[in-house]
């Protein structure tokens, strides 16, 4: 009939007896050598997990192993592992070092055949004294051709405080930088005995009191040989000079008085001028408890 369906045909959603999955495949129907692949590689991939690193030496407290150096030794067999450095380029020319000597033959009999002669001889002329040599200094100046520099805070006039040597601690008024790049200052003598002297500019603190100086006359021939100090002589026992042991002692020329009097009284001139200068120039500086020099205006 032709409502009725013939025997061989499928409904859609049914599947034939004999039919299966093409990509299912039993563990059955597997053969041996497909098995046993398949077991490397599971195998493998569990090998592939890496740990985290655990030292050896457990840890007691902060800092402090449970076994000591000598022990950790005999526990990682480093006896068995010999560790080589690599060599430098400086222990390579160690080990090629140029040769010194040279063998050379040598004529005659009875002269062995050849000698072994020094490449470098040392010379047969020695100098009497030694020459001085001079040293490069690559492209550095000396001393006295250096560059003179001022900090913008001194100016002729100004107050300084002295920081260093017998009169640390004073305050004195500052005239001119010298040649070697030291500072010439006055007390004035009169108000705090601070002579005419030099004071290296890093050991001295500038602050803000100035003193009109600019009518002062100070002495051309005041300079760093003017200040150089002279060598006193020194007693020698000689003959006859026995009982001569007297140091000779330092004594103030009559051309220092007078350049001092000359230079102070134009200075004291203009300290009269200003109310409660010449007390601050009598007081020291000195810090008490509680105050701090970096928090001071000066």
């Amino acid at each position: 009939m032709a409502g009725e369906k013939a025997a061989g045909e499928k409904k859609p959603g049914e599947k034939a007896a004999g039919e299966k999955k093409p990509g299912k495949k039993k563990m059955a129907e597997k053969k041996p050598a497909e098995q046993k692949a398949s077991q490397k590689e599971v195998g493998e991939k569990k090998k592939k997990i890496k740990k985290h690193h655990a030292s050896r030496n457990p840890v007691l407290a902060r800092g402090i192993g449970r076994y000591s150096r000598s022990a950790m030794y005999a526990r990682k067999a480093l006896y068995k592992r010999k560790y080589t450095a690599p060599e430098t380029k400086i222990e390579k020319k160690k080990k090629e070092k140029p040769r010194a000597t040279i063998t050379k033959p040598v004529g005659g009999d009875k002269n062995g055949g050849s000698r072994v002669v020094k490449i470098r001889k040392m010379p047969r002329y020695y100098p009497t004294e030694d020459v001085p040599r001079k040293l490069l200094s690559h492209g550095k100046k000396p001393f006295c051709q250096h560059k003179r520099r001022l900090r913008a805070s001194i100016t002729p006039g100004t107050v300084l405080i002295l920081l260093t040597g017998r009169h640390r601690g004073k305050r004195v008024i500052f005239l001119k930088q010298l040649a070697t790049g030291l500072l010439l200052v006055t007390g004035p003598l009169v108000i705090n005995r601070v002579p005419l002297r030099r004071a290296h500019q890093k050991f001295v603190i500038a602050t803000s009191t100035k003193v009109d100086i600019s009518g002062v006359k100070i002495p051309k021939h005041l300079t760093d040989a003017y200040f150089k100090k002279k060598r006193l002589r020194k007693p020698k026992h000689q003959e006859g000079e026995i009982f001569d042991t007297e140091k000779e002692k330092y004594e103030i020329t009559e051309q220092r008085k007078s350049d001092q009097k000359a230079v102070d009284s134009q200075i004291l001139a203009r300290i009269k001028k200003v109310p409660q200068l010449r007390g601050y120039l009598r007081s020291t500086f000195c810090l008490s408890n509680g105050v701090y020099p970096h928090k001071l205006v000066f």
